[in-house]
């Protein structure tokens, strides 16, 4: 019937395609263009993911997601209220030294590699620019572009932190203060989900505070601090440092407790601590904070300096005893490890310089 109305079935090869074809059959695979799937040509991707990846194969690894400055200003804050001690006059002037250290472990600064450096004191040698990128944080980024514009009259270490905590009786000098610091670190914090916002009533004005929102990241900081002063042995423990593969990890653990030291906010650290605990781990700090606000590091023994001004909290709050000579010194072993190029990582003398100007704080003498 079908040949009298003139329709003919379409016959449909379902048999394998055969190979001689110079065209690719479209009954071989489907294409999926622009898309992500297999066969596609086109992927949506993250231009900052690749940057991001970049950075942190020249840094020599993963770039933690809280800085320094914001470690520190964590420890200090109280959780439930959300603001800092009104005593602490210290904390302001420890973070613009966090500032500086958080850029020269980035590899953004450095000392400035001039032979004759080494005749001068280790505060007062002249920091230089390395890598002017941003860094995706508003006051590292500020304090980078401030830096770069003065590479034609380079500063010491003492200088800059002077400058960005306001400190100059130099008026043209004004202008490299930095502002409102710890509320801009708090701010970045509650945009992390770290923090949030509440509003406060003090008497006769409001404030906005900061209580803590996610617990978990400041008891990870506690602890890794706890654990670095309170080690035993030479072998520094795993749990004093970031994940493995974090970008200068056993050093930026020194930092943070020198650091929270200097801004007087490591008690906060030690709240579940014994008394004696609590005095064997304030001179765990001491004795790391003068082993590495030297150059190179370790050296602070064949030093006059820092030994007297640190003996009367030694006397005060006892010795750490040789178990903490060990741990000092394997804590010095893992930071060796992360070093480029040994004494001549110009990165890592200018760490050591802004430790020896935190050191000099009224709190330390």
């Amino acid at each position: 019937m079908t040949e009298a109305s003139g329709l003919s079935r379409r016959r449909v090869n379902t048999g394998p395609v055969s190979t001689s074809s110079s065209e690719p059959s479209s009954s071989t695979f489907t294409s999926h263009a622009g898309s992500a799937f297999a066969g596609g040509n086109k992927v949506a991707f993250d231009p900052r993911d690749l940057e991001r990846d970049e950075e942190e194969s020249r840094a020599g690894g993963k770039i933690p997601p809280l800085t320094l400055m914001e470690e520190v200003l964590l420890l200090g804050l109280k959780d439930r209220q959300g603001y800092l001690s009104f005593w602490n006059d210290n904390i302001s002037y420890a973070l613009r030294g966090c500032i500086l250290i958080e850029l020269a472990l980035r590899r953004r600064i450095a000392v400035h590699k001039d032979p004759n450096r080494r005749r001068f004191p280790l505060t007062e040698r002249l920091v230089e620019v390395v890598d002017d990128r941003q860094t995706g944080e508003t006051i590292l980024d500020e304090t980078l572009r401030m830096m770069k514009a003065q590479e034609s009259e380079r500063m010491s270490i003492n200088s800059w932190v002077d400058l960005l905590s306001g400190e100059t009786w130099n008026v043209l000098k004004i202008g490299y203060q930095l502002k409102q610091v710890r509320e801009r670190l708090a701010k970045g914090l509650v945009d992390k989900g770290v923090l949030r916002t509440e509003k406060r009533n003090f008497l006769l004005f409001d404030m906005a505070t900061h209580p803590v929102a996610d617990l978990r990241v400041k008891d990870a900081v506690v602890s890794r601090v706890v654990a670095l002063l309170t080690a035993s042995t030479s072998a520094v423990p795993s749990t004093a440092f970031e994940a493995p593969g974090t970008q200068m990890r056993a050093l930026r653990a020194v930092c943070l407790a020198c650091s929270a030291y200097a801004a007087s906010v490591l008690d906060n650290a030690f709240a579940k601590l014994g008394y004696e605990e609590r005095e064997i781990a304030f001179a765990r700090c001491d004795d790391i904070l003068a082993e590495f606000a030297a150059w190179p590091f370790g050296s602070s023994s064949s030093s006059s300096t820092g030994s007297k001004k640190r003996e009367g909290p030694r006397i005060a709050m006892g010795s750490s005893g040789s178990d903490g000579r060990e741990a000092v010194l394997g804590l010095l072993g893992e930071v060796r490890k992360e070093m480029v190029g040994g004494d001549e990582d110009t990165g890592c003398e200018l760490v050591a310089g802004v430790l020896e100007v935190l050191s000099k704080l009224d709190s330390l003498l």
